[in-house]
């Protein structure tokens, strides 16, 4: 391939999150892997049924695997009283997203804490015997600075898997969807900063990163029209699409998750159209250790 022609292709990284978070999570990631155009999956690894979803990423060796790190919103890998300040009264990471970011700035000693449980993450991830395909974070909170710079620190330890930039661009994203402008704007404009700062981090601290994303603003919406039309504005480099798929709901999801569509995403994995579009002339669908592959 020419340089030009290398410069024009688009790759696609195509991600389920929330690996191991429920059987029927498990159940359609790896029906959509096996059926569908499923690349990869971001494995919760203290979630209940992590154990289930690593048995089935072993059976399915073409399935790359990275760490959902959970710090929120979630089940934590260490007990409350090493992380009490992490913590809710029932030993959970809360849901308080805003409220979580100000105190992983200013409660004393918190970030010693932080470290410890993103630490013990990273540990039983690479205990699995799964090889890092990528790291990134539930609801995204590797945007926290603080986050931010222990994952990265942590991540180089552990040979310094890509990471994903939750960057989607507006007028792509607003073409194909025609829906949640300002938050839409909101994403791509005010973030922007701070996420050409994380690129730059990221490099020099020698670690892969996608282009963009599809699914941002469409989180839980991700159907199968929805996903042929932000295909159609594929750009040059590399975008990841993330979904959050499972084969039914199940008892005891939070009411947040219990909105979304998640069956549908499933099903947009096993869409026709969806392989067609993948399968275009100049789109190539990897992986986001093919990044780090291609780079070495």
């Amino acid at each position: 391939m020419n340089a030009r022609a290398e410069r024009a292709l688009r790759r696609v990284i195509v991600t389920a999150d929330d690996f191991g978070l429920a059987l029927p999570v498990n159940e359609a990631v790896e029906r959509a892997h096996r059926e569908g155009v499923l690349t990869a999956a971001s494995l919760m690894v203290a979630a209940p049924a992590a154990a289930d979803a690593v048995a089935r990423a072993r059976a399915l060796p073409t399935l790359r695997v990275g760490l959902h790190v959970v710090v929120v919103d979630g089940t934590p890998l260490l007990p409350p009283e090493q992380i009490p300040d992490l913590v809710d009264a029932r030993g959970m990471f809360g849901a308080d997203l805003a409220g979580a970011g100000v105190r992983y700035f200013f409660v004393p000693g918190i970030r010693r804490q932080l470290e410890a449980e993103i630490r013990a993450q990273f540990a039983a991830f690479a205990a699995s015997g799964l090889a890092f395909d990528h790291v990134n974070a539930q609801c995204h909170m590797h945007l926290h600075p603080t986050v931010f710079g222990i994952m990265v620190k942590v991540a180089r330890e552990y040979g310094s898997p890509p990471m994903r930039i939750p960057y989607e661009p507006f007028a792509a994203s607003w073409r194909a969807t025609h829906d949640a402008r300002g938050l839409r704007f909101a994403n791509a404009y005010l973030l922007a900063p701070w996420l050409a700062l994380m690129k730059l981090r990221l490099r020099a601290a020698g670690i892969a990163h996608n282009d963009r994303v599809f699914g941002l603003g469409d989180s839980g919406h991700m159907t199968a029209a929805r996903v042929r039309a932000l295909l159609g504005e594929l750009e040059p480099g590399v975008t990841e699409v993330f979904f959050h798929p499972a084969t039914s709901h199940w008892d005891g999801m939070t009411d947040a998750l219990s909105r979304y569509r998640l069956e549908d995403e499933f099903d947009a994995l096993l869409d026709p159209g969806v392989a067609r579009a993948l399968g275009e002339p100049g789109v190539e669908r990897i992986a986001f250790s093919d990044l780090t592959a291609a780079r070495a």
